[in-house]
C-alpha cells in the first residue's frame, strides 16, 4: 500500500497537467483528493506496520546488467517521514487553496515533488533512492521562480545549485562504493553488510554526508534555506521546510551513517561541533531579522541543527530523538510559515515586524494569531507538544558524548525563545501607536477608518492549521505513537554499527 503514496502523487500531477487552463476550482479539488490520497496511503501502510520489521512494499529488477533494483521498503524511520509527508503535503494544499496563477501547474509542480518525496524515503536501491532526490530538486526551481517573491529567481536559482552540488558529493561517493563493493549491486541491506575498507569509508564518509547535509541545512552550507524559503509561495515553504530538508538529513543517516561506520566514527565530533554552531548561529541571525519569514527560515537552520546533533549521538535515545525531531520541525515550522506567508502577508502585503508592529493584528487576525502563539510555544519546546519530546531525548542522547556542546547548545534554545517571543509581540502584539510611516493601511474593519477589511481567514486555512496543531499534539502528549515503530527500527541490520562498536 506504501508505494501508492508515490503513483498517486504522479498521477495526481499527471492529471493536472491535462486538465484545461482555465480550471482553476477542478485543479484544486484534484490536488486536495491527492494529497488525501497519499496521506490516506501512508495511514493505512502505519496501520499494517510491524514494529522492528524491514516491510518489503516491491522489488524487482530493474537494470539486471548492473544490479539495480526497482526496491521498495520501508522501517519505522522512513514510514514516519512518509507520515509526515502526507500531513505536509495535505496543510500545503489547503494553504493555497487560493492560488489563482496557472492553478493546474502549480499543483502540477507541486505534486511532482512530493512523489519524489515520497520515492526517496521508501527506496532501498541507492540509485533509486538517487533518482527520486533529483525529482524532487527540479520542480522546486519552477515553483519558487513562477509563483514565488521576494528575489525569486535569484532565490530559486541560489537553492537549485546548492542542491545539485550536494547531490554531485553524493554521487560520487555512491559510485564510489558502488565500484568498491564489486559492483554488482546497489541494495542497501547487501551494502549495510560489505566491509568497506576503513582508508576509503575516512574519505566517503564525508563525501556523502556533506552531500546530503547541505540540503538538511547544516551549518556553513545552509544559505540557501532562508532564502528560498522566503522567496518560495506558502505552499512550496511548507514543504521544503517540512520534508525537503528531511531528504538530505534522511540520506546522511539512510546512506553516510549506515555503509559507513569507521566514517562516522571518526567525523562524529566535528559534525556534532557544525550541527551546535547551526542551532546557535541560526538562532542569533533570526534574533535579529526584520522580515517575519526571515526569522522563521533561520529557526529553520536551528532546528535542523538538533536533527544533525542527534544523528551523531550514536545512541538510540538520540538518533530516534533525531527522528521525531524531523517530524516534529517538519510540521511546526510548516504551521509557522503558513500563518507568515498565507495569514499575514496576502492580507497585509507586507513582513516588515516595524510595519506589522503597528497593525494590532491580535485584534484584526484573532485565529491567525491564535495559530501562531500555539506554533510559537510549539517550536520553543512547551511540554505538551511534539518539539518537546524530540529535542529532549536529543539532548539527553547528546550528553552522553558531547556534555560541553551541550550546554552551548543550552544557549541557543534560550535564544531560540527570546527571537520566538520577539517575532511574535511585534507582529501581532504591537503597540498602533508604533505605525511605521511606510506602512500600508491597517486594514482593521472595526477601527472606522475607511480602510479596506482584511479578508477573513478562510476554511481551508483553519482546516489546515488545525490538522498541523493536532498533529504535533498528538505526538507531543503520545509519543508513543510514532516512538513505537522507530526505536525498534534500530534493532534492524542496517543499524548493526550501533551494536558493533560504531555506537554505544
Amino acid at each position: 500500500m506504501l508505494a501508492w503514496t508515490i503513483y498517486i502523487s504522479f498521477l495526481g500531477a499527471l492529471v493536472l497537467m491535462l486538465l484545461p487552463k482555465a480550471s482553476a476550482a477542478a485543479a484544486r479539488w484534484v490536488a486536495l483528493a491527492t494529497a488525501v490520497g497519499g496521506l490516506v496511503a501512508g495511514l493505512i501502510g502505519y496501520a499494517q506496520f510491524q514494529p522492528g520489521e524491514i516491510l518489503t512494499v516491491t522489488q524487482r529488477a530493474w537494470v539486471p546488467t548492473l544490479g539495480l533494483q526497482y526496491y521498495l521498503a520501508a522501517d519505522g524511520v522512513s514510514l514516519t517521514l512518509v507520515l509526515l509527508t502526507g500531513l505536509a503535503a495535505l496543510g500545503g494544499v489547503l494553504f493555497s487553496w487560493n492560488i489563482e496563477t496557472r492553478t493546474k501547474e502549480f499543483f502540477a509542480f507541486y505534486f511532482t515533488l512530493i512523489g519524489g518525496v515520497y520515492g526517496v524515503f521508501l527506496s532501498f536501491d541507492l540509485f533509486l533512492l538517487f533518482v527520486f532526490y533529483e525529482i524532487a530538486i527540479v520542480p522546486k526551481y519552477f515553483l519558487i521562480a513562477i509563483w514565488g517573491s521576494t528575489r525569486r529567481e535569484y532565490g530559486a536559482m541560489k537553492l537549485v545549485l546548492y542542491s545539485f552540488f550536494g547531490s554531485a558529493l553524493a554521487l560520487i561517493g555512491l559510485i564510489a562504493l558502488y565500484v568498491v563493493a564489486g559492483a554488482h549491486t546497489m541494495n542497501v541491506l547487501e551494502l549495510a553488510r560489505y566491509p568497506f575498507p576503513h582508508p576509503f569509508q575516512i574519505w566517503a564518509f564525508p563525501l556523502v554526508f556533506v552531500g546530503f547535509a547541505i540540503l538538511a541545512g547544516m551549518w556553513p552550507f545552509h544559505t540557501w534555506a532562508p532564502t528560498g524559503h522566503v522567496a518560495a509561495p506558502t505552499g512550496a515553504s511548507m514543504l521544503l521546510a517540512g520534508v525537503v530538508m528531511k531528504l538530505g538529513a534522511y540520506g546522511c543517516l539512510r546512506v553516510a551513517m549506515t555503509l559507513f561506520p569507521d566514517g562516522l566514527e571518526a567525523w562524529k565530533w566535528w559534525i556534532a561541533v557544525l550541527a551546535v554552531i547551526g542551532i546557535v548561529y541560526g538562532a542569533m541571525v533570526a534574533l535579529v531579522q526584520r522580515d517575519f519569514k526571515f526569522v522563521i527560515g533561520y529557526s529553520s537552520v536551528s532546528h535542523m541543527g538538533f536533527v544533525l546533533l542527534g544523528l551523531v549521538t550514536l545512541n538510540t535515545i538520540g538518533l530516534s530523538g533525531a527522528v521525531l525531531q524531523m517530524f516534529s520541525h517538519g510540521i511546526i515550522a510548516g504551521l509557522l510559515f503558513a500563518v507568515v506567508g498565507r495569514m499575514v502577508y496576502d492580507r497585509t502585503h507586507t513582513r516588515e515586524l516595524p510595519v506589522l508592529e503597528g497593525m494590532r493584528l491580535s485584534r484584526v487576525m484573532p485565529f491567525a494569531t491564535v495559530t501562531f502563539v500555539i506554533a510559537g510555544v510549539a517550536s520553543m519546546g512547551l511540554p505538551g507538544f511534539s518539539g518537546f519530546v524530540a529535542e529532549l531525548q536529543v539532548i539527553i542522547g547528546a550528553w552522553q558524548l558531547y556534555p560541553t556542546l551541550v550546554i552551548i547548545t543550552g544557549i541557543g534554545i534560550l535564544i531560540g525563545v527570546a527571537y520566538t517571543w520577539r517575532a511574535m509581540q511585534k507582529a501581532f502584539f504591537g503597540d498602533a501607536g508604533e505605525t511605521s510611516s511606510t506602512a500600508p493601511p491597517a486594514s482593521d474593519g472595526e477601527s472606522g477608518s475607511g480602510a479596506e477589511p482584511m479578508s477573513p481567514i478562510s476554511i481551508p486555512e483553519r482546516i489546515g492549521a488545525v490538522l498541523l496543531i493536532g498533529a504535533s499534539l498528538l505526538v507531543g502528549l503520545y509519543p508513543k505513537v510514532l516512538l513505537k515503530i522507530i526505536v525498534p527500527s534500530f534493532d534492524s541490520p542496517l543499524f548493526d554499527w550501533l551494536r558493533k562498536g560504531g555506537g554505544l
